[in-house]
């Protein structure tokens, strides 16, 4: 991949698209992982103003550490970055508190964390005149479906949703973001346990890549074996699962008959 031109390309993408629409720039979340890193740092290299956010809840220290370093880092480089952090723990504990203990299990708890992260990444939007970029990949928002729908999926524009994870921590190493930031383990930070991507799905990134690549092709798939065939299985699994994340809306059309 021609890293630079890449670079280059989504940042011209990202200007040209925030100019036609009449807005005034960008609001992004950071996580402390490499996505939400190289997102916010192509918005900020747009010269556009660039509203960063850290918005813990109950959040690991290594995570919150690196959120604040490349915040700061971007701070250090970038001009028109603004940044802000909001604990949202006690939103979290106020919902819990009317939510039916019935329903609140980890899953249910995991995505009202993000739906909550969403909502405070909008009050900002409206109010500044921004668009919010989104951080997924195209592994996670196109391949299985690993984000919250209207949570990190409820989103205006997606600047790096056709980089696979590969790709997206070449362009981190391009734009020469905190090498901690760019090796670190891939966690969406949801989970008391703090547990990782690979925890949750049952493949790395690195495989899925492969069983994306790989379901696109016209290979068959009759002679793999062992873990590739395993890892295609939980690929599908997963694509088909959460086809409703990356699908339009279904609408019911009503027959032409029916409105006579």
């Amino acid at each position: 991949m021609k890293t630079k031109a890449v670079v280059d390309y989504i940042v011209g993408w990202l200007t040209d698209y925030c100019e036609k629409a009449g807005l005034n720039g960008f609001v992004t979340g950071i996580s402390g992982g490499v996505d939400s890193a190289v997102t916010s740092t192509l918005c900020a290299k747009t010269g556009k103003t660039t509203h960063v956010l850290s918005l813990p809840i109950y959040q690991a220290a290594e995570q919150d550490s690196l959120a604040k370093r490349h915040i700061e880092w971007l701070r250090d480089r970038y001009p028109a970055v603004k940044n802000h952090t909001m604990d949202l723990s006690t939103v979290l504990e106020s919902f819990q508190e009317v939510l039916p203990e019935e329903v609140q299990d980890g899953l249910v708890l995991a995505n009202t964390r993000s739906r909550i992260r969403m909502i405070a990444l909008y009050a900002f939007a409206g109010h500044h005149g921004l668009f919010v970029a989104g951080t997924g990949n195209k592994v996670e928002d196109y391949g299985v479906g690993f984000f919250t729908k209207y949570g990190d999926g409820g989103v205006d524009i997606a600047p790096i949703a056709d980089l696979m994870k590969s790709e997206v921590r070449m362009l981190a190493r391009e734009m020469g973001i905190l090498s901690e930031i760019v090796d670190a383990v891939p966690t969406d930070g949801l989970w008391a346990d703090n547990r990782s991507d690979e925890e949750q799905i049952g493949a790395t990134y690195e495989e899925l890549e492969w069983a994306m690549r790989f379901d696109a092709s016209e290979e068959g798939e009759k002679d793999l074996t062992g873990r590739k065939k395993e890892v295609l299985t939980i690929y599908r699994r997963l694509n088909r699962a959460n086809r409703h994340k990356m699908a339009p809306v279904p609408v019911a059309k009503i027959p032409g008959d029916l409105r006579r």
